[in-house]
């Protein structure tokens, strides 16, 4: 043993070479060194079992696979299968959850029972804990099944199982490849694919198919489907049966063939347009046909080539003549908004500091608009050789004395120019300010920093419910122009007569207040979006997908960035959707508050990607991903919103975005500021600075690290909730709160319930 440590722990094999004297008429397997054992110690190997049942169903393999990322048709993202040892025939149920996993055996078994009067007499499995839970175990028990399970991270003692999965899956992915067909629809390719396999023959079987063998034991059983095979997700017609089908409506439905129903004998074929399966005999065939084209997006990846440039011209607001040049008509636009309603009395806001409100309010001044006089918004200059002949139009406004208004004209309240620059919340709305201004009683230039931000954060500015209300209040009237020079500017759409049999998209104005990480106001924001609820999937719109970052790469870019002083920058994208290209065509109406006379009979056929349209983030992060490639940039694959670049010098750029938030870090301060320079050429950006505020996340920075919080969350959650004023405590509710049914609960709002605990 001391020339075994002396020579590093040889075998004693070939010691008994070197030393033949010291091992005479020794057997060397008798000599055993721990630290050979923990040194070199390796897997066992598992010999080949012989056993084979003699008849079907004495021994069942089982296994789970998932999850899928992408959910089935019928909402599915596992499966589990059982495999006849016997005759290798295999049954697939699709799962919604882990946890079916025991119910779904228990109907197998009643299956068995009941079509092939036969008894399950061995359930092997893996060691997954969906099959050691106290439901099927207790039934394991009652019906005498003795379960096997394979050891911890030894998948060969379930080899015949984790076999058949890998075998399904190959025959999955073969079926869905070949016809183009989308991963919504893989659960029905592998049942389909399940159905193929027991019909085909095995080695195993001596070339018998799993079918044929079973139904030599059972020949009287009927139970299973034979239909001729067709092509998995190709093109089909199934006849229209429907009862109020006209003598000139179409005699068959296109649809896409997903297999073979196993409770009727017939074929599955689903009808994209309206969402519906059919299973009927009815069907014809086009076998070499693919439902679907090819597309760009296969799994999570964006194919760069299928995306091209989009090359930013002017496009006319609605209504443009490229021919000839038009005279201005003016689309005076009729008031209908109503005065703004009181704000209840302002809450006790401070948490720990009580600040008192006076919500006494003076009577106000009311405006009301002169009809006999318009005075048109100021647009942007059309491109040359283009006259805009259409403009929304404001009414001048003549202030009256509120005691000598009619009560029935329609009004506006104009605000007090020195209440805008107020910086607390002491205004509502564009009303003047109250007889008693809150700062004559409480000094808000002596309140601290932290206080100051809160108080700010408590605005009672309301957003505009009409696109007419928004166009009668300054701040957002230029909000709405600025959006519309933004689709100006990207040749959003051109106005045209809205083809036949071609389906309608409306829209409709949304106003949001941007806020700062400390609860300031940065800007009022108006933005058109397209009703994409209306939108019909296979006829507006194919593949979807929204570059969402994940928190788990944002909190590891954060602690790179602390850890290895990494500047952290922040870019936002203005209007990052309209530079998207459309693949589809979309016809949406004319945008509400910009529709004349002029443009009756036309709608808008876009031909950039619009807020509010399905397609609408994945033709985005197309456009973009293939800007940062040029770049470039490569894509990493655990995150597709990340990118990163490496220099010659060793250092990295990487850039990660969020929908049209973006942001930078990296050691390669050169490659930072050219690659914000490239970006800027490409869209329009607005350099935010150093990064403040991401994904709800607060960020601030200092010479000790990174502190990030959600502050500003929980402030706009505790407003929602109407906490705002209450106080912390450890425990939120009683402890010794006895729950039960009193018979006087209050209703409690469901749906709001669910809201908040989502936004937890």
């Amino acid at each position: 043993m001391l020339w075994h440590y002396r020579l590093g722990h040889p075998s004693f094999g070939y010691l008994k070479h070197l030393f033949p004297i010291l091992f005479k008429n020794k057997d060397v397997e008798v000599f055993q060194c721990e630290i050979c054992q923990l040194a070199k110690h390796k897997r066992s190997v598992y010999p080949t079992v012989n056993y084979k049942p003699s008849k079907p169903f004495s021994l069942i393999h089982s296994d789970i696979w998932g999850p899928s990322r992408a959910k089935s048709y019928s909402g599915a993202r596992w499966f589990i299968t059982f495999i006849d040892d016997h005759t290798r025939k295999t049954w697939i149920y699709l799962l919604k959850e882990k946890s079916e996993a025991a119910e779904t055996f228990k109907r197998f078994y009643s299956m068995i029972q009941t079509q092939f009067q036969s008894q399950i007499q061995v359930l092997r499995t893996d060691n997954g804990k969906e099959y050691f839970n106290k439901i099927l175990g207790n039934f394991l028990i009652q019906q005498g099944i003795i379960h096997h399970s394979s050891c911890v991270d030894t998948p060969q003692q379930n080899g015949i199982a984790e076999r058949k999965n890998r075998h399904l899956l190959e025959v999955t992915r073969a079926l869905m490849f070949s016809m183009n067909v989308q991963k919504r629809f893989w659960g029905e390719a592998l049942l389909h694919a399940a159905y193929l396999i027991n019909r085909m023959p095995s080695k195993i079987l001596g070339y018998q198919t799993p079918l044929k063998t079973l139904q030599t034991f059972f020949p009287h059983n009927k139970i299973f489907t034979e239909l001729p095979h067709k092509v998995f997700g190709c093109i089909s017609f199934v006849h229209n049966h429907a009862i109020n089908r006209s003598k000139l409506d179409p005699r068959a439905i296109k649809c896409i063939f997903l297999g073979v129903s196993n409770t009727q004998k017939g074929y599955k074929c689903f009808d994209v347009s309206s969402g519906k399966m059919f299973v009927s005999m009815d069907v014809t065939f086009f076998e070499n046909q693919p439902f679907f084209n090819k597309t760009s997006l296969q799994g999570e990846h964006l194919v760069n080539d299928e995306d091209k440039f989009w090359k930013c011209n002017v496009l006319p607001l609605p209504v443009f003549n490229d021919q000839t040049e038009l005279a201005n008509d003016k689309h005076t636009i009729t008031n209908n908004s109503t005065p703004h309603k009181e704000s209840a009395t302002m809450r006790n806001m401070a948490p720990t500091t009580e600040l008192r409100v006076y919500s006494r309010r003076k009577e106000r001044k009311k405006v009301i608009p002169q009809l006999t006089d318009a005075q048109p918004i100021p647009t942007p200059s059309p491109a040359p050789g283009n006259t805009l002949i259409l403009h929304p139009t404001l009414e001048k406004n003549q202030v009256f004395d509120h005691n000598n208004l009619n009560p029935t004209s329609e009004s506006v309240f104009v605000p007090n120019q020195s209440d805008l620059n107020e910086p607390i919340a002491i205004r509502k709305g564009v009303r003047e300010c109250t007889k008693h201004p809150i700062s004559n009683y409480v000094s808000y230039h002596n309140l601290s920093p932290k206080f100051k931000a809160f108080t700010t954060s408590i605005t009672d500015d309301e957003t505009p419910k009409t696109i007419h209300e928004a166009l009668s209040i300054p701040k957002w009237r230029e909000a709405v122009l600025e959006e519309m020079r933004a689709l100006e500017k990207n040749q959003t759409w051109e106005l045209t007569k809205l083809p036949p049999n071609k389906h309608l998209v409306d829209s409709k104005w949304i106003f949001t207040i941007k806020y700062n990480s400390d609860g300031t106001i940065e800007r009022y924001k108006a933005r058109l979006v397209a009703r994409g609820f209306t939108q019909t999937y296979g006829l507006d719109y194919e593949e979807t997908f929204a570059p969402v970052a994940k928190l788990n790469t944002v909190r590891i870019l954060l602690s790179l960035a602390a850890n290895l002083d990494w500047p952290l920058l922040q870019l936002d994208v203005k209007n990052a959707f309209l530079n998207g290209d459309l693949e589809e065509e979309v016809f949406m109406q004319v945008p509400p508050g910009f529709d004349s006379n002029t443009t009756a009979g036309k709608v808008c056929k876009l031909k950039k990607a619009l807020y509010g349209l399905k397609q609408s983030p994945r033709a985005w992060f197309g456009r973009f991903e293939k800007t940062v490639k040029k770049r470039g940039y490569t894509q990493a694959q655990s995150d597709h919103t990340l990118f990163y670049k490496h220099s010659a010098e060793g250092k990295v750029a990487v850039l990660i975005v969020y929908v049209d938030d973006i942001v930078l870090t990296g050691d390669d301060q050169g490659e930072l500021a050219a690659l914000k320079n490239f970006l800027a050429q490409q869209f329009e950006i607005k350099d935010l600075g150093n990064l403040k505020y991401f994904l709800g996340m607060e960020v601030a920075r200092s010479q000790k690290g990174i502190m990030i919080c959600q502050r500003k969350y929980v402030l706009d959650l505790l407003k929602e909730t109407g906490l705002l004023g209450c106080k912390p405590v450890s425990t939120p509710i009683d402890p010794n709160q006895k729950f039960g049914r009193t018979g006087k609960e209050e209703v409690v709002d469901k749906t709001k319930y669910q809201q908040l605990v989502g936004k937890l």
